[in-house]
């Protein structure tokens, strides 16, 4: 049925586990599977390598007791995060290795360094957080001032940005296909929203909630970069990841809100599956349940919104999602019905039955998702 969430095999499993941070790259499985049977080539075996570093970020995710913690809600040793909207940022150099957290070369108050991946991370930390705090008042992810640490330059050619349930790990990528994740601020903001949720509705990764994670981080990720630009909705251009896909892939990013299923379309990658409607929904036991695919549902009923009420998107239409996000309502298993009817009810208690509160029934209608389908 269309709009609900019905589990199965892998997503059985998947609940499971669930309670764990979710297994988060900014690069779909999908993705990088493709390209590592594309044959022997350089990209080929860089993305190889990614599947299996991601793989082993994954079971130490669900072998460190530490990480169990952090997702049922203990923020550790959070609880100072620094003064005001600036979360405490403390940056590393993994080496190209993959043991975490690497070298530490940048901490809070620092002064920028030779390294110009590091000053970016640093400042992409300090833009999530201050959209976060001066927009909607919550201190870093966790709302107690949570401290961000990040790794750059994470294993060899790993082509993939991720948040492990403790910190955001950023690869150079393999210089053909994909260039370096520390160059676009909405990708290092997408993985420290995957720390928010965490640190929130918990949201499961496997199936529609799965996909409403992933468009929570395009979202977030979306709202910082534009609040740097200082872009309205209109003029914004709706793309996750801009830049990233390097000069042999046609295409102009990883995702599109405006336009989902259009960011790409290349012989090594394939085309870009992404829905933009409950038609075009994907059932499939790939990628948890397609999370990263039909995630451009949610994320392009959130641009429609934007772009009908207008203005910085980070104002109103951020605020209902956000409201949502963290207003302790939004269960970890909820499907898109049950988060569209939640925005509805955050934009009527915000803003009353007017402009935003139609704005927001009108968008999910357009995607055909029913914020009153039970």
């Amino acid at each position: 049925m269309a709009g609900r969430h019905h589990p199965d095999t892998l997503c059985d499993i998947a609940r499971m586990d669930h309670a764990l941070p979710a297994p988060c790259g900014i690069v779909p499985p999908h993705l990088l599977e493709r390209l590592a049977r594309s044959g022997g080539a350089a990209p080929a075996e860089a993305a190889r390598r990614t599947l299996e570093t991601d793989a082993r970020l994954r079971t130490a995710r669900r072998l460190d007791p530490a990480h169990r913690a952090r997702a049922a809600g203990d923020a550790g040793d959070g609880g100072d995060g620094g003064d005001g909207g600036t979360a405490r940022r403390t940056l590393y150099d993994a080496g190209n290795r993959t043991l975490l957290p690497g070298v530490r070369v940048r901490s809070e108050g620092g002064e920028p360094v030779a390294d110009a991946c590091v000053n970016r991370v640093h400042a992409g930390l300090g833009a999530t957080a201050a959209l976060l705090h001066e927009v909607y008042g919550r201190r870093s992810l966790d709302g107690a001032g949570l401290p961000l640490e990040a790794s750059v330059h994470y294993g060899e050619g790993y082509a993939n940005a991720s948040w492990d349930g403790r910190r955001l790990v950023l690869g150079d990528g393999d210089g053909e296909v994909f260039g370096d994740f520390t160059a676009a601020v909405d990708v290092i903001a997408h993985e420290l929203a995957h720390g928010l949720t965490q640190h929130s509705a918990g949201l499961a990764h496997f199936g529609q909630p799965g996909a409403l994670n992933e468009s929570v981080s395009d979202v977030v990720g979306s709202l910082v970069k534009q609040r740097v630009l200082g872009q309205g909705a209109e003029e914004a251009d709706w793309l996750v990841g801009a830049g990233l896909l390097g000069p042999r892939v046609p295409g102009a990013a990883l995702r599109s809100l405006r336009a989902p299923g259009t960011a790409y379309d290349d012989a090594l990658l394939g085309a870009d599956p992404q829905p933009a409607t409950m038609a075009g929904y994907v059932r499939t036991p790939r990628d948890n349940g397609g999370v990263h695919i039909n995630s451009g549902i949610p994320n392009h009923a959130f641009y429609l919104l934007a772009t009908r009420l207008g203005g910085p998107a980070w104002e109103r239409a951020g605020r209902i999602w956000l409201d949502v996000l963290t207003g302790g309502r939004l269960h970890r298993d909820a499907d898109f019905a049950a988060f569209a009817r939640l925005t509805a009810a955050a934009a009527a208690e915000r803003y009353g039955r007017g402009e935003e509160h139609d704005a927001v029934l009108k968008a999910w209608s357009q995607v055909g998702v029913d914020p009153g389908a039970r």
